[in-house]
């Protein structure tokens, strides 16, 4: 089952250190990691929330595939009023057991950098400059 994650530089940079095979444990303050069910609310979250933030105004979106029967075990939350803000809501004490079930390696399909970034982004990759 293909989903996708919005993500900031700094969770970017863990992924690529687990060698894009898994997304870094979560912070004491985030006790949910929610994987989105479609692009289009991916690149929603990665435009107008990651690339609009003061610190690292840039959003990244990734995709990967994860078996469909650990995926399906998690109920989808619906959290906005459009039919594409699609969630599964995994607790934090289950990310370990979640990664272990994601199939081939997670991919970066898109950026959004906000007016104030500074870096540089691969137009092709969409990785940051130092990132591989």
């Amino acid at each position: 089952m293909t989903l996708w994650r919005p993500v900031g530089e700094h969770e970017l940079a863990l992924i690529a250190a687990s060698q894009w095979a898994a997304f870094p444990p979560r912070l004491p303050d985030q006790p949910i990691f929610y994987p989105v069910l479609n692009r289009p609310y991916a690149e929603e979250i990665a435009r107008d929330w990651n690339a609009k933030r003061n610190n690292l105004p840039v959003g990244y979106v990734t995709e990967f595939e994860v078996q469909a029967k650990v995926a399906t075990s998690y109920d989808i939350q619906i959290v906005g009023s459009e039919g594409i803000h699609q969630e599964l809501w995994v607790p934090a004490e289950e990310l370990d057991a979640f990664n272990a079930a994601i199939t081939g390696p997670i991919r970066v399909v898109a950026h959004f950098a906000g007016e104030s970034y500074t870096g540089e982004i691969d137009s092709v990759t969409h990785l940051p400059q130092g990132v591989q």
